[in-house]
């Protein structure tokens, strides 16, 4: 249990919320907001040990040190985007329309993922607790031993890659995508595999791969999300029935909501992994001579 200290922390301070997103309580036919305590609370409680941790650590180290602004400032704004995504009037109109549903998954997973790992978020999460309990929990954060072997493997980039691939996909399977739809329980499953998933992808690419790598993999997670995207773009039929049942109510056909989910799936999310992807390349040039992989060890005394 020891070993999954690091994975537990982060799914604590990022992802209970997208796991309880989605209710089954129809609401009426004007957008609003989402205040399900069950949402509210895991982001409160999520908020709360950042902005503590923060704070003992800006008070032991002075203030930008250990976690700058810049970072702090990434962690607020990819929680409010996975707020703004679970709470705002966009989760409502994703209970009706599958293009509203595919603008939601894509902010949790393209926005607010690589903004909260940006955050540091186990580094401020650790300085929340007090000093013996922080010190073990970091020495296991570090991946030390085989204590820290299940989170070594699963944020190595390859790992990482292919699990949030296998997520994408498999939740794209009609039966399975339409099942969330009638199904609460599955619906939460759903948000949790997709933010998790996400959360591991974005920590690998950003806390552990060389630069080249994550640009490989960037570019290979955009081409897989693109032809996922062009198949619902290009469908000659309607391949998720319950998720579009309700899209006349807005005066689209079935078959074009699911074309614009698929579309909002293949050109604005593949617009930002080509953008991340050449940043890296980017970083790779400068750090051409004498990169070293400084991995994801955090300082926590």
């Amino acid at each position: 249990m020891r070993a999954l200290a690091p994975a537990a922390l982060l799914a604590l301070l990022l992802a209970p919320a997208a796991a309880l997103a989605h209710g089954a309580d129809p609401h009426g036919q004007v957008p609003v907001w989402t205040f399900d305590p069950w949402v509210v609370v895991p982001l409160v409680v999520a908020l709360a040990l950042y902005l503590g941790g923060l704070a003992a650590l800006w008070r032991r180290a002075g203030p930008g040190h250990g976690i700058r602004f810049w970072q702090a400032g990434c962690y607020l704004a990819g929680w409010l985007a996975l707020a703004g995504a679970l709470l705002s009037p966009l989760h409502w109109w994703g209970e009706h329309l599958f293009t509203a549903h595919m603008i939601e998954h894509e902010v949790v997973m393209i926005v607010a993922a690589p903004l909260l790992v940006l955050g540091r978020p186990l580094g401020a999460g650790l300085w929340a607790w007090p000093v013996a309990a922080r010190r073990r929990m970091g020495r296991l954060a570090q991946g030390g031993g085989l204590a820290g072997l299940p989170w070594r493997l699963v944020t190595r980039p390859a790992v990482a890659s292919l699990l949030h691939a296998l997520a994408i996909w498999a939740w794209h399977v009609p039966a399975l995508f339409d099942a969330t739809v009638t199904s609460t329980a599955i619906h939460r499953l759903q948000h949790l595999s997709f933010l998790l998933s996400a959360l591991l992808f974005w920590w690998a690419m950003l806390q552990r791969a060389h630069p080249g790598t994550a640009a490989a993999h960037l570019f290979a997670t955009m081409v897989h999300t693109g032809i996922l995207g062009a198949v619902l773009c290009f469908a000659p039929r309607v391949l998720f029935h319950a998720q579009t049942a309700q899209a006349a109510l807005w005066g689209l056909t079935p078959l074009e909501d699911q074309q614009l989910a698929g579309l909002v799936m293949w050109v604005p999310g593949g617009i930002v992994y080509v953008g991340a992807a050449l940043a890296f390349v980017a970083l790779w040039i400068r750090r051409s001579s004498g990169w070293k992989d400084g991995g994801d060890a955090l300082r926590v005394s």
